[in-house]
Parts: structure tokens; sequence; C-alpha cells
């Protein structure tokens, strides 16, 4: 990844996801959640979930103006989420009201409230977005739209939430597209049940060296 991303004009895009310490993002919310490559662990997160981590959701999802979702992810949210009390619950009161965008080949229409089809070049209708809004756009799960993301280096901040377990297998956050990237932690809390809510910036280009050597270029 290459640090292009300080023109004042173009947005900030966010990762928001949920990973395994192996770093897989697949299904985290239920068996049938996402079933590609015959994945059978759908669900995983679910007894680590804590009431602090509930508060820290919120607060993230607080700072950003606008959603981005590939097919997969906003059927899931679409079909759950207004449906969903809103007078008690902020973060249903957030994604129904805030603007959503979905990146999608095969959907012809979206019908969640203040939904907007993104079709034909992905990438380069992501990359008008950001110039357009000029604010905080979050990317929540949607594994294979982020594999887009990465490829073609519009990604700007990583909100990552590690959980402590292995799965050897299902789709993985970083795939074999991932431009190389610095990243700076900024922030880092440890959850009751073990889980790290890391929250990564972009930090310029990666310095190599050589270990134990004085000339970093050698």
């Amino acid at each position: 990844m290459s640090d292009n991303h300080t023109d004042e004009v173009s947005g900030t895009l966010v990762i928001g996801t949920f990973l395994t310490l192996d770093g897989v993002m697949q299904a985290p919310g239920g068996p049938n959640e996402d079933r590609d490559g015959g994945f059978e662990h759908g669900g995983w997160l679910v007894n680590y979930y804590d009431e602090r981590m509930g508060e820290i959701l919120d607060s993230q999802f607080a700072e950003v103006d606008a959603l981005l979702l590939g097919r997969k992810t906003y059927e899931i949210f679409a079909s759950y989420w207004p449906n969903v009390d809103t007078e008690n619950d902020y973060l249903a009161t957030k994604l129904n009201s805030m603007p959503k965008y979905v990146a999608s080949r095969t959907l012809n229409a979206v019908e969640w409230n203040n939904s907007t089809l993104l079709s034909g070049d992905i990438a380069k209708a992501i990359e008008d977005l950001k110039k357009e809004r000029r604010d905080t756009i979050l990317v929540q799960g949607s594994a294979n739209l982020i594999q887009t993301l990465l490829a073609h280096d519009l990604v700007d901040e990583f909100r990552l939430w590690v959980f402590p377990l292995v799965l050897g297998e299902g789709k993985r956050l970083f795939g074999d597209g991932t431009v190389p990237a610095n990243l700076e932690l900024t922030a880092a809390e440890t959850s009751s049940t073990g889980v790290q809510m890391l929250h990564y910036d972009r930090a310029g280009e990666i310095e190599y060296g050589l270990v134990g050597s004085d000339d970093e270029t050698e």
C-alpha cells in the first residue's frame, strides 16, 4: 500500500471486522452466515461477547458517517436490523438511519432504508464515493469486498477484533492480493474474554533492513 491517503478531499475508508488469531473472518455470527467452501465453524464469536465489547462497538459506529457492504453482509444486515426495536438499541438506530452503500454485481435493487447500490467497476465506484462524501465510511464484514479494497489500496484504517481461537480454514482478512503496508497501532483494549480490540492507522511505506546490521539499506 502506498501512502496515498492524505488527500484532504477524500474520505476515510475504515475496515471493521472480527477475526480469529489465524486471520479467519468468515461467518463469525452464526452457522448459516456464510458456508462458502464448506465452512462449518460459523458462529465462532458468540461465547466471547461481553458488555464492554458492546459499548466499544456502539462508540465505533458513532464515529462513522456511512456504511459500505458487500452483497452477503448487506443481505444478512437487511434481514435483521430493520426488525430490531430502535427505541432501546443505539446500534439498530444508527444502522437503520445511516447512508448505506452496497457493492454488488448481482443485485438489481436494495430496499433497506437509505441504501444505494454500487455496480460496474466497484473499485472505481468506491474511490469516487470517498471523494464525494469526504467523511468516514465503514466496511463491516464483507470478506470478498475487502479483498478488492485491499488490492486497490483503498483502505485507510483497520478496526480489528482478534478472538483467542484458531480455525485453520475459512476466508481470511488479508488475501494474496493485499498490497504491503506499514500500520500504526493507535488504540488497543482487551475484553474480559480475551478479545483484542485493535485500531490501526496508515503509517507510510514499509522500511526494510537487515537484522544486526548498522546499514539499514544493506
